[in-house]
């Protein structure tokens, strides 16, 4: 299995976690998202994945390029069945599904990379406006998860129940995120709590950007 991506790619950072708690082996390739004006618009990566956008995944010499970082997710869970990201109830499913298209849906796509250019460079907004609209869109994304998690019963140690899950994959690389824009934390007891113990853990640990070979 090889994972295509960059260190500090929220995305990139979903599956590093999903394939950690899964115990699986994988190879990993960056493609540096700033060298030469984005490594991920060369025409070799193209051909693994035409939406220019990380990360990518092969698992296997034979099978098709995969993109989506929560389709990799599905297909790890679906694939390699053994400790389960998703509980088995279908209702807790859509649970925990709802959780993590919560930040990948409505977060992280307003807040990526190319959205931040197209917003500094074509629309010529100043750092400071461009830091502003990153960080409410966060902080109205966060103060719904925490409103949720703080008042569901399922809520365990972790997103849902006791072990860390498909939605912890997601969530952490998400607050790693915020706080790089330094976005005050403090609103959000309940993802915090959640992201600490994630962060004690040797698989999150493993997949934290800081401990990729192409970090900076």
């Amino acid at each position: 299995m090889k994972l295509f991506g960059y260190f500090r790619s929220s995305a990139s950072y979903r599956v590093r976690i999903a394939l950690n708690l899964k115990g699986l082996d994988y190879e990993q390739a960056s493609i540096h998202l700033l060298r030469n004006g984005g490594e991920q618009f060369s025409e070799e990566y193209k051909q693994l994945n035409p939406e220019s956008l990380v990360p990518a995944l092969i698992d296997g010499a034979d099978s098709v390029p995969m993109s989506q970082s929560l389709a990799m997710l599905e297909y790890i869970e679906e694939s390699y069945p053994q400790t389960p990201l998703l509980p088995s109830n279908p209702h807790d499913r859509a649970y925990v599904r709802a959780l993590a298209l919560a930040i990948a849906c409505d977060i992280h796509p307003v807040n990526n990379l190319r959205i931040l250019k197209y917003l500094s460079g074509t629309l010529g907004v100043s750092d400071e406006q461009k830091n502003a609209w990153y960080l409410h869109w966060c902080a109205v994304g966060f103060a719904a998860l925490e409103q949720r998690l703080a008042n569901d019963p399922r809520r365990g140690l972790f997103c849902f129940g006791d072990r860390p899950g498909y939605a912890d994959c997601v969530l952490i690389p998400q607050i790693f995120n915020a706080q790089r824009f330094n976005l005050d934390m403090s609103p959000y007891p309940t993802l915090m709590a959640i992201n600490q113990r994630c962060l004690e853990l040797p698989e999150f640990i493993a997949a934290s950007p800081a401990k990729q070979a192409d970090a900076e």
